[in-house]
């Protein structure tokens, strides 16, 4: 698994690989990218907040015409795994209507029937969520673990319009 993110177009100029949940010292902007095998969450503010952007495997060769913020200043790989499954709930706490996942969701609210997700459970695997339907929005990378509240998994509401397995297989 692997890949680097450049402060220059084209991969050039300083490069760092792996996770850093600090790079603000090693490159002033992020301005492409490659990533030969997984896949890489990048944030705009350091220790993984802020604003994500998901990258599966592919070259970026400039962030900026792709849509990607060239602000970054954090990243974590995404292990690739065996199997992927979400337990979501409408109600914080692991309350409420409950539906098991294994494939990716462009409308959450059929799944659930509900506008909100208040909780879940990311029993196997990395997902995405978006704030919006069809893979679109603001997006919230969650690992495996509980989440009791969509404060957990920094989200400032329980929209969730659509999620996705963290998969470089698209």
């Amino acid at each position: 698994m692997g890949g680097c993110i450049y402060e220059k177009e084209d991969h050039r100029g300083n490069m760092v690989d792996s996770d850093r949940p600090d790079f603000q010292s090693q490159l002033s902007r992020c301005n492409s990218a490659r990533v030969e095998s997984g896949c890489f969450m990048l944030y705009e503010r350091p220790n993984f907040q802020g604003q994500q952007f998901f990258l599966k495997r592919g070259d970026y060769p400039d962030m900026q015409s792709e849509g990607f913020s060239t602000s970054i200043k954090s990243c974590r790989m995404i292990p690739p795994v065996s199997s992927i499954l979400i337990k979501i709930y409408e109600k914080e706490d692991h309350r409420g209507n409950m539906v098991e996942l294994t494939e990716d969701s462009p409308q959450v609210m059929d799944q659930l029937r509900s506008p909100e997700m208040l909780s879940c459970s990311v029993l196997d695997g990395h997902w995405i969520f978006y704030e919006l339907p069809n893979f679109r929005g603001r997006q919230y990378l969650l690992r495996p673990g509980e989440y009791r509240r969509f404060s957990e998994w920094g989200a400032m509401s329980g929209k969730v319009g659509s999620l996705r397995r963290a998969t470089d297989l698209y």
